[in-house]
């Protein structure tokens, strides 16, 4: 008992954490950026998160423009990576691959430091089956910039447009509940981080 109260005590101080949500689509009805939208709603205790909305207004990467200072839109996305102690994707496949939208993103991550070391991982809403080559090539991408990607929190997790609302919410139980999982997985491993330091 005694145990148990020691782990709760130490689960109970741990400091509040913030997560970075990614969706890789720009289209308006997106079921990746519905389960994004849907994981502010049902985050562990002590944990926000922010969902980033830039992904359209990010200009084709450029190396020639990589440099102090950024264009705007680059600028904030580093600046919201750095801001974050994690990073949750939610990508759509397009043509067997990443969307370049999102490929785009991650080209501009590699020319600064704010992903390394940094906690990722992935859900994958898409039917069974489907959507993996994006997310192979998203773990390509995050392990040449030395992200760390926690494989417990990267889950397949379908959702069908019909599961959406009129909000651009999910409000079905049982999706929700697999939804918390790779939630708290994320948690526990910042929590684990801090514990180590």
């Amino acid at each position: 008992m005694r145990d148990e109260l020691t782990t709760r005590s130490v689960l109970t101080d741990m400091a509040p954490v913030k997560l970075l949500l990614i969706s890789g689509s720009t289209r308006g009805g997106s079921t990746n950026t519905a389960a994004l939208r849907t994981a502010l709603g049902v985050l562990p205790d002590d944990t926000t998160a922010e969902l980033y909305e830039g992904l359209a207004a990010l200009p084709a990467f450029n190396p020639d423009d990589d440099h102090e200072p950024l264009p705007p839109a680059p600028a904030e996305l580093r600046a919201a990576i750095a801001d974050a102690d994690a990073v949750l994707f939610c990508t759509p496949e397009y043509a067997g691959n990443m969307p370049g939208s999102l490929k785009n993103l991650l080209d501009w991550t590699v020319g600064g430091a704010e992903m390394y070391r940094k906690p990722v991982a992935w859900i994958n809403v898409a039917v069974p089956g489907r959507g993996h080559n994006a997310l192979a090539a998203l773990s390509t991408v995050l392990g040449y910039v030395g992200a760390d990607v926690i494989d417990e929190a990267c889950v397949d997790l379908p959702l069908r447009s019909a599961q959406v609302d009129e909000n651009g919410l999910v409000t079905d139980p049982e999706w929700l509940a697999q939804l918390a999982k790779p939630l708290t997985a994320i948690r526990e491993r910042l929590n684990s981080r801090q514990r180590s330091r």
